[in-house]
């Protein structure tokens, strides 16, 4: 089973990136779940949300304390909230932010994990740019795509227009294969 914990904040999309992970996987003829964690929080608050993907049936239902990943929609919370608790050195890492590990205070952490695990992407320009709003949940499902390998870029691209038909799914789809194709350069 691969787990994988989205921090983000309210309004982010941390929890429509989760749904959407879990269509892809299911597309590809896994097994998924995906859910939030929050509470009464309001737009801005610190917001996490879980995906897990296996060959077999999930019969874990609590929140993922050990994932295999974790996605993070908002490179503030890398020193208000633990967004790397229970992460194994050979995990992976996705950041949002055009900046990298140095100017965010975080290579040496970074050093630990292997080659190729830890990427930044600037995830809210590449949706201002494509989409025409600072929303990069979908954006960074391709950057997954690409950095874990758990998952193909066109089961992500499928996922993002079952969730976003239309228009908009299609700018998303953009956004996201621009995305997969920076992790990859």
């Amino acid at each position: 089973m691969f787990q994988v914990r989205i921090h983000g904040r309210g309004g982010q999309g941390a929890v429509t990136a989760a749904e959407m992970l879990s269509v892809a996987a299911f597309l590809e003829g896994r097994h998924a779940q995906a859910f939030p964690s929050f509470g009464s929080e309001r737009t801005g608050a610190p917001v996490v949300s879980f995906c897990r993907i296996a060959d077999t049936e999930i019969r874990s239902r609590e929140p993922v304390v050990a994932p295999d990943a974790v996605i993070i929609l908002d490179p503030t919370l890398l020193h208000c909230v633990d967004v790397f608790q229970g992460l194994p050195d050979g995990g992976y890492v996705l950041i949002n932010s055009g900046l990298g590990f140095d100017a965010l205070h975080i290579a040496d952490y970074m050093a630990r994990f292997p080659k190729g695990h830890t990427h930044t992407v600037p995830g809210t320009e590449l949706a201002k740019q494509h989409v025409g709003r600072p929303l990069p949940n979908a954006v960074l499902l391709g950057g997954f795509a690409a950095v874990s390998g758990q998952i193909r870029l066109d089961s992500v691209l499928a996922a993002i227009r079952e969730t976003f038909p239309g228009p908009v799914g299609e700018a998303n789809v953009k956004a996201a294969v621009a995305a997969y194709e920076h992790c990859l350069s």
